[in-house]
């Protein structure tokens, strides 16, 4: 299985990195047709999963790659999510997928949260509570800071999974808090890096443009968490918070990385993550870089 992939993105030197899988499957959650596509009608959902030769009735587990991303501008390290460390015995590869290409946890420059999931932050910190990436500057949206530190979270995460993802925010957010800058949307973290405005998913989600030179790569999270969600951009999943702000999220940014021409990398698609846009208006295609 694959770890790790290279690639360059104008002068920037990237990678992709596996943080390793994991299953997504009952009675943790729900069956995947219904976890990644609540709210399809189940005659058409049916009809799409039939063509990627899947069946509501048998499609028992989901099994997701859980894939950060490493932007080296020749200055600084920069890191996109930490991963979900010890959240199973198959996640948490991130520091040894790293070291094996030569990067050890004290080298990272900057880490930039794109949301407070488990699959995003478990990878903060150690078993005792100490953080992994010791010399690393955090950056998080304003909005994601302020929704796991207080009682909304509580009020808005169904009760099936509220204890799990409070207490991985709890657990993992908090000793970053005198490391970490509070941004908004559209802000330029260093040059060539910017955050975008993907909200829905959580309430501070945030999407990342990285450009060097005519290149440009859009980050864009858990926006999008399986390919169907481009052809279908309403169908959303049962952990997002607000439908309707996924779809316009989802929307818009799809929109920008087809008329862009930009790469893109979804955290959850299969490794590496990365691929184009195709597609106008309201439905797009996904076209992995080992199709191109």
């Amino acid at each position: 299985m694959e770890n790790t992939y290279r690639f360059k993105l104008g002068d920037f030197q990237c990678m992709a990195v596996s943080d390793g899988n994991h299953t997504y499957a009952p009675p943790d959650f729900p069956p995947p047709s219904v976890f990644l596509f609540a709210n399809a009608p189940q005659n058409q959902l049916d009809n799409v999963l039939a063509e990627y030769d899947l069946d509501s009735k048998t499609w028992s587990e989901w099994v997701s790659p859980y894939i950060c991303l490493l932007i080296d501008t020749g200055k600084q390290l920069v890191l996109v999510d930490t991963g979900a460390g010890d959240l199973s015995p198959e996640t948490g590869k991130l520091p040894e997928n790293l070291k094996k290409e030569g990067i050890g946890v004290g080298d990272i420059d900057i880490i930039i949260h794109t949301h407070g999931h488990p699959d995003h932050v478990g990878g903060n910190t150690d078993n005792e509570g100490k953080l992994i990436f010791p010399n690393a500057r955090y950056i998080i949206c304003k909005t994601e800071w302020d929704f796991w530190n207080s009682a909304e979270a509580v009020k808005k995460i169904d009760e099936h999974s509220r204890d799990i993802l409070v207490g991985y925010a709890n657990k993992n957010l908090t000793p970053i808090k005198n490391k970490a800058d509070l941004v908004e949307y559209g802000t330029e973290i260093i040059s060539g890096i910017r955050t975008i405005a993907a909200p829905g998913h959580t309430p501070g989600h945030m999407a990342l443009s990285i450009k060097s030179g005519d290149e440009q790569l859009l980050c864009v999270s858990d926006t999008i968490l399986h390919p169907i969600h481009l052809t279908y951009p309403g169908w959303c999943a049962a952990v997002d918070i607000d439908p309707a702000q996924v779809e316009a999220s989802r929307k818009e940014i799809l929109n920008r990385a087809s008329t862009e021409s930009a790469m893109v990398m979804a955290f959850h698609f299969p490794f590496p993550g990365l691929g184009h846009v195709t597609g106008e208006k309201s439905t797009w295609k996904w076209n992995p870089i080992d199709n191109e």
